[in-house]
Order: structure tokens, then sequence, then C-alpha cells
């Protein structure tokens, strides 16, 4: 069951609730009874183990992956790689 962070409007007060996706957004604050806005949150991200069947891009010397295609940057990215 996903967590839904939510804000109020009135008090700023943050707070967090386990609902099913189906379940209607929270109204109200528990603290002072104000309108509450659903916040967007970042989610939980993909955890792998293992080698896997990734391929990686092949690194460039100016940081990060390769802009060309196979065979080297030359002088896509401004590296000779």
């Amino acid at each position: 069951m996903p967590a839904y962070e939510y804000q109020c409007q009135s008090c700023a007060a943050r707070f967090e609730r386990r609902q099913k996706m189906s379940d209607p957004e929270v109204e109200s604050c528990p603290d002072c009874g104000g309108q509450v806005k659903r916040l967007i949150s970042a989610g939980a991200g993909v955890i792998s183990k293992g080698a896997g069947n990734h391929s990686a891009a092949p690194s460039c010397e100016m940081g990060g992956a390769c802009c060309a295609p196979e065979g080297g940057c030359g002088e896509m990215c401004g590296c000779d790689n």
C-alpha cells in the first residue's frame, strides 16, 4: 500500500497516510482541520542486485556516458576516447 504525503494549507503541518490507490485523498488536517494538499514525492527507487542483462554505455573522458555511437567519442563530445 503506497504512502502519500500531505501538507496543510492553514497550519503547514505535514503528515503521511498509507492508502490504497483507489482511496479518496485526505481532505482535512488532523491537527487543525484545515484543507490539505497532497504532495508529489520521489517515491521508491528500484534496486537491482547482481550483474543482470544491463548494457552500460561507454564512459566518456568528459564525464558521464559517451554520446557517440560505439567506437569512441571522437569529436562528438569533445574527447578523443
